[in-house]
């Protein structure tokens, strides 16, 4: 398990479904995605994201671009390569559960 899902595991009460197979892990919460987390060849974490926010991201990281399989105005595709410290990501993974489930 990596430090992501682990994070995400521990900090979030979500639904865990495999509704895309089993080498996708989906983090719901109120019934609507926040997070799905790629364990098919590259490590990967698709992210819900302000559309702004989502730009400056991709502007300032080439490990995350538009959100692969996803809408590309409100989602992003981080990949977890190491090149993104840990704590930018886990905060990443707040602001995408603020968005579903509103602040906490």
């Amino acid at each position: 398990m990596t430090v992501f899902q682990c994070f995400l595991f521990n900090c979030y009460l979500t639904i865990l479904p495999i509704p895309f197979g089993e080498d996708t892990l989906v983090f719901k919460t109120k019934g609507k995605i926040f997070a799905l987390v790629n364990l098919d060849g590259d490590l990967s974490i698709n992210l819900k994201c302000d559309p702004a926010f989502a730009i400056d991201l991709r502007e300032r990281y080439s490990s995350v671009t538009p959100g692969y399989h996803m809408n590309k105005k409100h989602w992003n595709t981080v990949m977890l390569d190491g090149s993104v410290p840990d704590k930018e990501v886990q905060s990443w993974i707040d602001h995408s559960y603020d968005l579903i489930a509103g602040k906490r």
